[in-house]
């Protein structure tokens, strides 16, 4: 590979780095002001990082390689892992004692926003680092969204903008200068976190509690202030119903998010893949939420709101946990772990498979078995009425079937580092889909990750990572061509 495209892309990271450093003085400045100590780990980290990024974008700056695949698939590889090993230096050095694997682990875990967590204590422990942890998903979520809406498009190796909508080609971005998309972008991001944090501090949480759950919350990455995750609200339905409707929210394309709001385009709503997403959640809600009011007797209110509660938690791969759902039954249990493949949509902050890819893949065993019946006739591959190219159908067979082959590799991998079936194969998918809390009394939504060995951590890092960029923008970097002049 040509030097100038690897500087280019250590000059993108670099600068990440930098600016995630000074995000460090907010919580600093948090620690101080309630009086934790905290607050000078905050500021060493912030000052020597910011230091190491500031010199090494100093040293490549002016490599200007012109913007290309090899360049596109280098930086989003870069920047997750310098935002991954920045966001884990505070968290080493913190007084919580995590060691190397446990601070990288966090970080992560909250940069991919994952939500699987090491620390236990949540409820005591420092309010800066709470906070930071919120940061990290947050910032997290903005970049997987720009990822999926403008990158990985045109990498060819995702992302919602690849189809036409009817009335709207997304294929192009929903405004015609760029600045003017990302405002927009920000602008409802921004805005949906301020929303979610006041309403969530009017229904009964405290002030820091809701500017936290508000930003996890529309990172759909599930990092909580409490052990207990959204169980510390359940005597709120309405905190619960809250949450619901933000991660729902979250778990939608915003790309047809801001053709909706800025632009009043109702049209945008009628893309399959939201169709094919509300269909999944409002199916797994109300089939649980009976067998829990029929197996258990619960109310159906009862039952309904936290069917629905944990069931977009996990669709949309945010973690939180309203209860420990793993005791409602085998069948529930079932439901809950073929719901973790599943994933929201392209453009959305939430991980998994994503609904478009479901959509495809549906339309074309549809399109296979007409073709047995009727042999000679043509029966297009469709997303909605728009035809897939071939290319198109291939990339996204070619995802899950090297989806459906990591998550059996990982499942062997952590069974190999002495962890129990169970925990294995749960930890395998939960790591690779972003989704948080595994299957379980180890891992499941009761339990954390503190009790997991170094070695299974470090591969579930990996599978964090993987299954962040989509998979195939890290396993191109694996082959010999791609680093060939």
């Amino acid at each position: 590979m040509h030097g100038q495209t690897i500087r280019s892309a250590v000059y993108v990271a670099s600068m990440a780095g930098l600016y995630l450093s000074v995000a460090m003085l907010v919580p600093a400045a948090v620690d101080f002001y309630y009086g934790n100590p905290d607050w000078q780990v905050f500021t060493v980290s912030a000052f020597s990082v910011g230091a190491i990024c500031l010199a090494s974008a100093t040293a490549h700056r002016g490599a200007n390689a012109p913007f290309s695949r090899r360049l596109g698939f280098l930086v989003v590889n870069l920047l997750w892992l310098t935002l991954s090993i920045t966001g884990a230096v505070p968290l080493y050095l913190s007084g919580l004692g995590l060691d190397v694997a446990d601070a990288l682990f966090e970080s992560v875990s909250a940069v991919t926003t994952t939500g699987s967590t090491v620390i236990s204590g949540l409820d005591s422990a420092p309010p800066g680092l709470l906070l930071w942890r919120s940061m990290l998903q947050w910032f997290g979520g903005i970049g997987i969204v720009a990822m999926g809406l403008l990158v990985l498009p045109f990498l060819k190796v995702g992302g919602f903008t690849v189809f036409k909508m009817e009335s709207s080609d997304t294929s192009e971005k929903p405004f015609a200068r760029f600045a003017v998309f990302v405002r927009a972008f920000f602008a409802i991001y921004i805005g949906l976190t301020v929303i979610c944090a006041i309403l969530y501090n009017v229904l009964g949480m405290s002030e820091f509690d809701a500017v936290n759950h508000a930003m996890t919350t529309l990172a759909t990455g599930g990092f909580s202030t409490h052990d207990a995750s959204f169980g510390a609200f359940q005597s709120s339905p309405a905190l619960i119903w809250t949450g619901t409707i933000f991660m729902a929210i979250a778990g939608m394309p915003f790309s047809v998010l801001i053709l909706f709001a800025v632009r009043g385009r109702l049209d945008a709503l009628r893309d399959p893949q939201i169709f094919a997403y509300a269909g999944m959640i409002g199916v797994l809600a109300i089939v649980i939420a009976l067998s829990l009011r029929l197996g258990q007797g619960e109310s159906f209110g009862y039952a309904l709101t936290h069917a629905a509660f944990n069931i977009v938690s996990i669709v949309t791969t945010t973690g939180y946990a309203s209860t420990d759902y793993t005791l409602w039954g085998p069948f529930a249990i079932v439901l809950f772990f073929m719901a973790t493949f599943l994933g929201g949509c392209s453009g959305s902050t939430s991980g998994g498979i994503k609904a478009y890819r479901l959509v495809i893949i549906a339309s074309s065993i549809r399109s296979g078995l007409m073709r047995l019946i009727y042999p000679n006739s043509v029966r297009p591959v469709r997303y909605g009425t728009v035809a897939v190219e071939p290319e198109m159908q291939r990339t996204v067979f070619l995802f899950v079937c090297a989806y459906l082959g990591i998550w059996a590799l990982g499942a062997i991998a952590l069974a190999a580092t002495g962890l129990d079936v169970e925990t294995a194969v749960s930890g395998s998918i939960t790591a690779l889909a972003n989704v948080g809390p595994g299957i379980g009394p180890v891992i499941g939504p009761a339990g954390n990750f503190s009790t997991v060995g170094d070695p299974a951590k470090l591969i579930m890092v990996f599978l964090m990572l993987l299954g962040r960029l989509e998979i195939l923008a890290v396993l191109v970097l694996l082959m010999p061509a791609f680093w060939r002049e």
